[in-house]
């Protein structure tokens, strides 16, 4: 896991020293273990580096005659990709077989590769620079078109650091950060600024995109027919192979455990690959009432042999270093599990620099309550996923959005194609934008912030064609999700309880801001991202009743606005707690 980025302008333009130095410092957090630059005619490169495999000679820029690559995450089957290839490697580094490969397949080069990445290569013989980004998204990587060219980095916040546009929003992303906590499809919140899109790869010549490519995360098809025990035993055979490629590390390695399925089937694989003790990382909280999941995870923990470390999120840590935790969400995601992630990230720095966790297990196995209700027709109480907004019937916005569901809406049209079932429609449409632009951009940043490196196992083309396309039934009984991993679990670590009823991963932020209201509500008014976009009064009495979950869900969207706002549009450092931030003048 590193940070990248560079420049790739119109030909005769030099790259500005002074740019991509700025770059490079905005993203030294995701890269402390060293940095390097590759400057060539009108391409240049920058790298952060956080050493995880090949401490020795996995430096970057790699070079292979005059193409060079620089790359963010982890290319997990790099050592099948050299024997199977006979390729010709000089150093042990992971992002080595995908240069030699791009030299021998050209811009196809990415459909070998197993893991998370995200890549750029400067090809002088071609004239072009190549960027891709791994299928399931998990790498980040934004690109600007400006004047001169087109400039790339891992996260927005560096092409903002360097001068290259100004922090101005887009409206209509901003409507859709409001209702839904996250921002859909390639356009960010910061006009001038896109994503690469998961799976895509494109080409650009003289300073202009010239050629794109997409590879799908998911395979294609509806629903195979295959029995319970033979899917039970393609399920542990994939599930095996991944956890064994995730754990590819020449730095100590740990788990994030919830009290949750996801959780215990990486756990419980772990287990049965590792000679010595699983080290599990697992967060609570200090609201009575909440739902915890500590005690759940520890007999988990113990059941499998493992040291389980437990921490206690406060209210009192969490206004302590909030502003630095929406701080770090520059492409921003108003999810409240920011807060336990970005703990246990500086909890697990202390002994570890890398930790596997659970993220897409929900999506691959069917697991959303959403999911249950997609599958019905709308006579029998089937709804449409994410059909209202966290605004919606509150008279807290200055004017009522209206367009934030456009996004959602073609995404879904897209998902739904190809004979694919209500269920598996729900389920990629969700792989499209839910995981990437929430889930997955979460993990990146609250763990680039310690420099960890979260790894993903159930985001992996293996488990993906294992599991995506089984029977609905194998997916979904007795109106509970995930029903084949769960039986999985059954039968090869029972002592997680795979068929207790989901809980829940909440957060007890209503009840901290409760605690809080009047002060937070008066504060978060007054702030101009706020101000500008809410009725003060009505900001006020939403956080004096953010007791009711509705209330809770729209003052923690408008308290990290406000926070993100001051941060990555003001400019402002934040210094102090969640209070001295916002009273800061």
């Amino acid at each position: 896991m590193c940070g990248i980025a560079g420049l790739a302008l119109r030909n005769g333009v030099t790259p500005s020293t002074a740019m991509l130095a700025a770059m490079n410092a905005a993203l030294g957090h995701r890269g402390p273990d060293g940095s390097g630059q590759h400057v060539s005619g009108n391409v240049a490169l920058a790298h952060t580096r956080l050493a995880i495999i090949d401490l020795q000679t996995g430096d970057q820029p790699l070079l292979a005659g005059p193409t060079a690559l620089i790359g963010n995450g982890e290319v997990y089957n790099y050592r099948e990709l050299r024997t199977e290839n006979q390729l010709a490697c000089v150093t042990g580094s992971d992002c080595e077989p995908p240069l030699h490969l791009y030299r021998r397949d050209g811009i196809g080069f990415a459909e070998r590769l197993r893991g998370m990445y995200a890549i750029a290569l400067h090809d002088p013989a071609e004239r072009r620079l190549v960027l891709a980004r791994d299928p399931f998204g998990i790498k980040p990587l934004y690109i600007a078109e400006f004047a001169d060219g087109i400039a790339f980095a891992s996260e927005p916040q560096a092409l903002l650091a360097a001068g290259i546009l100004a922090p101005a929003l887009d409206g209509d992303r901003l409507k859709e950060l409001l209702q839904l906590q996250f921002t859909t499809g390639a356009e960010t919140i910061f006009r001038g600024i896109t994503r690469l899109l998961p799976g895509e790869t494109i080409a650009i010549a003289d300073g202009r995109i010239v050629e794109r490519r997409r590879r799908a995360a998911l395979p294609e098809g509806g629903p195979e027919e295959i029995g319970e025990e033979e899917a039970l035993a393609r399920l542990d055979a994939a599930l095996e192979q991944s956890v064994d490629l995730h754990q590819r590390s020449d730095v100590p390695y740990g788990m994030f455990l919830s009290g949750g399925t996801d959780s215990a089937a990486i756990l419980a694989m772990m287990a049965r690959l590792n000679d010595r003790p699983v080290l599990a990382f697992t967060a609570g909280f200090d609201v009575s009432g909440a739902a915890d999941e500590r005690e759940a995870a520890a007999r988990a923990a113990k059941a499998a042999g493992a040291r389980h470390v437990s921490i206690d999120v406060t209210r009192a840590e969490v206004w302590r270093h909030l502003p630095a935790i929406v701080g770090a969400m520059d492409d921003p995601a108003a999810d409240y599990a920011i807060i336990p992630t970005w703990f246990l990230a500086r909890r697990a720095r202390q002994e570890v620099k890398v930790v596997l966790s659970g993220e897409g297990g929900d999506e691959i196995f069917g697991g959303y309550g959403r999911y249950r209700s997609a599958m019905r027709s709308w006579w029998l109480g089937g709804k449409t996923p994410r059909r209202k907004g966290a605004f919606d019937g509150l008279d807290v916005l200055r004017t009522e959005p209206t367009g934030w569901r456009d996004g959602i809406a073609a995404a879904e049209i897209e998902a739904g194609a190809g004979g694919r079932t209500r269920l598996q429609g729900a389920q990629a449409l969700d792989v499209a934008d839910w995981l990437p632009n929430d889930l997955l951009t979460k993990l990146d940043r609250c763990l680039m912030a310690h420099a960890v490196e979260g790894r993903t196992p159930f985001l992996d083309p293996g488990v993906a064609a294992a599991a995506f396309r089984l029977p609905d039934a194998l997916k979904v009984r007795r109106d509970m999700g995930k029903y084949l991993l769960r039986r999985w679990l059954e039968r090869h670590f029972p002592a997680s309880e795979p068929f207790r009823p989901k809980q829940g991963f909440t957060v007890p932020i209503g009840a901290w801001i409760a605690e809080d209201g009047a002060r937070l509500g008066a504060l978060v008014a007054a702030q101009p991202g706020v101000a500008e976009i809410a009725k003060p009064d009505r900001v006020q009495a939403l956080f004096r009743a953010a007791a009711g979950k509705k209330e809770a869900f729209a003052a923690w969207h408008l308290l990290f606005h406000a926070l993100w706002h001051r941060r990555h549009v003001e400019g402002r450092q934040m210094l102090g707690d969640v209070f001295e931030a916002l009273a800061e003048r």
